[in-house]
């Protein structure tokens, strides 16, 4: 039996309306907290890891001239977890001699803040060995964002590696309507107008075939056919509901924004004790345009999601 707490705090993605569309859902966001950090911890920090060392070529990138940027990136989430959670993570300071703590994981690491010798990898990568979340840095220039630096374990089905280096709107070219409906022009101009302090965040949500949370481009064949094994029997239990937090800073010397996603899973059947949590998903799922179902993923077991969710509502 799932914990009333793990539903509770699993983050819903939707609003009052019982239909979903692609839009620039972003909102100001407080606290201005760039990280979380919750009970799966250590799982998910042993598996970032592995797959770091196993992967280095797809979980990291960075181009040379945003060391500055990777800095400011690190002091920002170095200073989040030590403020926030203080009983796990400790940051000293003193001047440019920096020690921090890691008592999860029981490291600790002195270095020289702006000097990349007296750390084993670039401050981004290292920052991201500590959290949840997968970090992206996109820097602003030529009046367009650039994915210049990322470290990115739990990608929903895309590939740092191959995304490196494009702009925002080359790399939101596959998601249908976005170019079309200039989406993808008026949420860029909306991230090219964040200001220092004025951080955002937004929620988005799929559905996974298992609760594998590595759904890279180039592990598709590992994680890819078990959308053909999903029936109405096995729906609950297979079934995973996704929600990617996404939180937006704007890096106020580099001018760069550093975009941070955690990823929440939560099993099918765990997700729909909640009643109102059924009733609305069970809506937006029969209405979903076909076009969102198809980038999604989930148009091969849709239909077999449905029939589960509507016998559950028959149960209420």
């Amino acid at each position: 039996m799932v914990s009333t707490e793990k539903i509770r705090s699993f983050p819903y993605p939707f609003g009052e309306h019982d239909v979903y569309r692609y839009s620039n859902n972003a909102i100001p966001l407080n606290p201005p907290i760039a990280i979380e950090v919750t009970e799966t911890y250590i799982e998910e920090m042993n598996l970032k890891r592995e797959l770091l060392k196993k992967h280095p070529e797809r979980c990291y990138y960075s181009e040379p001239h945003t060391m500055d940027a990777q800095w400011e990136a690190l002091d920002q989430i170095l200073h989040d977890l030590s403020k926030y959670y203080p009983e796990t993570f400790k940051l000293v300071t003193n001047g440019d001699q920096w020690i921090f703590n890691n008592l999860h994981t029981d490291e600790k690491y002195s270095f020289t803040f702006g000097d990349s010798t007296t750390l084993d990898e670039e401050p981004l990568d290292f920052a991201g060995r500590h959290v949840q979340e997968d970090l992206i840095l996109m820097m602003q220039r030529d009046g367009d964002l650039f994915l210049d630096v990322g470290q990115l374990c739990f990608p929903a089905n895309w590939s740092l590696y191959f995304d490196a280096g494009m702009s925002f709107k080359e790399i939101h070219t596959p998601i249908p309507g976005f170019k079309s409906d200039s989406l993808d022009e008026r949420i860029l101009q909306f991230l090219m107008r964040i200001e220092a302090g004025s951080p955002w965040w937004r929620k988005n949500w799929s559905l996974m075939a298992g609760n594998i949370l590595d759904t890279s481009l180039e592990t598709f064949a590992e994680w890819g056919q078990a959308r053909k094994k999903v029936t109405k029997e096995n729906a609950g239990e297979m079934v995973h509901f996704r929600v990617e937090v996404q939180k937006l800073f704007r890096l106020p010397k580099s001018n760069g924004i550093l975009f941070t996603i955690h990823t929440h899973m939560l099993q099918l059947q765990e997700f729909i004790q909640h009643t109102p949590w059924l009733e609305q998903f069970s809506a937006i799922l029969k209405e979903l345009p076909e076009f969102i179902t198809d980038y999604k993923g989930i148009s091969l077991y849709r239909e077999v999601v449905l029939e589960y969710l509507e016998g559950e509502l028959k149960k209420r």
